[in-house]
């Protein structure tokens, strides 16, 4: 029997995303009112009901969210700008320590979470341990925030549930294109990308193997606007059938660096609306491309040291 579960955090973030909900009801001021209540009401209503409910329903539930969305219906609060000054003024480089604190405390939580037990009682699943983990770390980093900034419960609500708003749709297309990449490997995509490129590339060299792969996870990505949505499709189709079968590869090496590329097309893609759009409408550039731009150099240089870095490692160790 386990105290915490994946399910335990995402009842927290169904209440929390219903508590928006109900908020934004009470706003007679808000431009898109019903149409966000019903947005962030069906969100909600999917991290509640969870496993318990047909996943058609969930799938209708989404379509819905997308229809709103895509009606321009979801919408920020008419005052989404924070005020100037406030808790965080004369923090500086101190208010990223909260952000930091997190990885770090999933990696020791990964760890050492399912090694904590009360006779029969334990306090975390082995299969749920990342998700658990980062549960916990995330609280933990919440409340070292508020004592960072000297901020109450409240005014972390309001900040959190406009943030929320401001991101929008954009907060749940990571989750969709992930979910999109696992269709793609169930339809049998990968068959076709690796027939595609067996047919176009001399995949019979360890060194072109390695470049397709992760020229496929970056452009894949760049087309899904995720790297897990990549990720399922080009690791079927390339990654495994060429670098593990053909020639040996080791697949957890494959795999990280593999998703590594992937992130180098994430950084270049407007289809990552959350990471390279979103910025942009927050700090109000007139270039809706000025984050990729910034990006770009970085994502490329990367690019290289990875496929570099997998052809030194992959068939070696």
């Amino acid at each position: 029997m386990t105290l915490l579960s994946a399910d335990t955090f995402f009842m927290l973030v169904g209440a929390y995303l219903a508590a928006m909900a109900g908020h934004i009801a009470l706003d007679r001021g808000h431009p898109r009112r019903l149409g966000s209540v019903l947005f962030w009401g069906l969100l909600a209503w999917t991290f509640v009901v969870g496993r318990d409910v047909d996943p058609l329903w969930i799938g209708v539930a989404l379509l819905a969210m997308s229809g709103l969305a895509g009606a321009g219906q979801v919408a920020p609060p008419a005052a989404a700008r924070p005020t100037g000054g406030g808790p965080t003024a004369g923090l500086g480089l101190k208010l990223l320590l909260p952000a930091l604190l997190v990885p770090v405390l999933v990696v020791i939580g990964g760890m050492t979470l399912d090694r904590i037990r009360w006779g029969e009682l334990r306090l975390a699943a082995s299969a749920q341990l990342a998700t658990t983990a980062l549960g916990l770390a995330a609280l933990a980093g919440l409340v070292f925030a508020l004592g960072l900034t000297r901020s109450t419960p409240r005014t972390a609500w309001h900040e959190g549930s406009r943030l929320l708003q401001v991101f929008g749709w954009a907060l749940v297309l990571p989750q969709l294109l992930a979910a999109l990449g696992g269709i793609f490997a169930q339809a049998g995509v990968g068959k076709v990308i690796a027939d595609g490129v067996a047919a176009a590339l001399p995949t019979h060299s360890p060194l072109v193997a390695v470049v397709a792969y992760c020229g496929g996870m970056a452009l894949f990505t760049i087309i899904m606007g995720n790297a897990f949505a990549a990720f399922p499709v080009m690791t079927l189709g390339i990654g495994l059938p060429f670098i593990v079968q053909e020639h040996g590869g080791n697949p957890a090496i494959m795999g990280a660096i593999g998703m590594l590329s992937g992130y180098c097309g994430t950084l270049v893609t407007p289809m990552a609306a959350n990471f390279n759009l979103v910025p942009v409408v927050l700090l109000e550039l007139e270039d809706r491309m000025a984050v990729i731009k910034a990006q770009a150099p970085l994502a490329a240089a990367i690019w290289f040291f990875n496929v570099a870095a997998m052809y030194a490692c992959v068939y070696r160790f």
